[in-house]
């Protein structure tokens, strides 16, 4: 995906996670993204970003040196088995495990899975069940 043009989604124009270790994050993220069919899109000395996900060191100007608090956000899933994979992957590149693989109460069709980051974050990936998208995202396109 290259800067200059952005697939968007729902509510959430970006989020912004200020990490203790940035290339621990690099490694988990690079690999529970992946897993989820989404690739990093750029990296710079002390930040990276994927989609709508930017993360940053306390040193970077972005992020004024303050470290973020304990979020729980969700990555959207195409179908179970991603959920499954991101899970695994993120086992292997040092998340904790904080509700595998499965469905939720919260609707029907809710498959999710739970993992907590290097800094302790609550990342979950879900799958909603079989539905209809009016489309995959929303197309960005930046004039010049």
């Amino acid at each position: 995906m290259e800067t200059q043009e952005l697939h968007r989604g729902r509510l959430i124009d970006h989020l912004h996670l200020v990490v203790a270790d940035l290339e621990a994050s690099h490694a988990f993220y690079s690999a529970v993204l992946d897993a989820l069919g989404v690739p990093v899109g750029g990296r710079g000395e002390d930040w990276f970003w994927a989609d709508e996900l930017f993360v940053s060191s306390a040193d970077s100007q972005a992020a004024q040196g303050t470290l973020t608090g304990r979020q729980h956000f969700a990555f959207q899933a195409d179908n179970r088995e991603r959920v499954q994979a991101f899970h695994a992957a993120a086992l292997a590149a040092g998340g904790r495990d904080n509700g595998p693989p499965g469905e939720r109460p919260y609707h029907p069709g809710y498959y999710a899975a739970f993992v907590l980051d290097p800094d302790g974050n609550n990342v979950e990936a879900v799958y909603h069940g079989p539905a209809r998208r009016s489309a995959a995202s929303v197309h960005i396109t930046f004039d010049d």
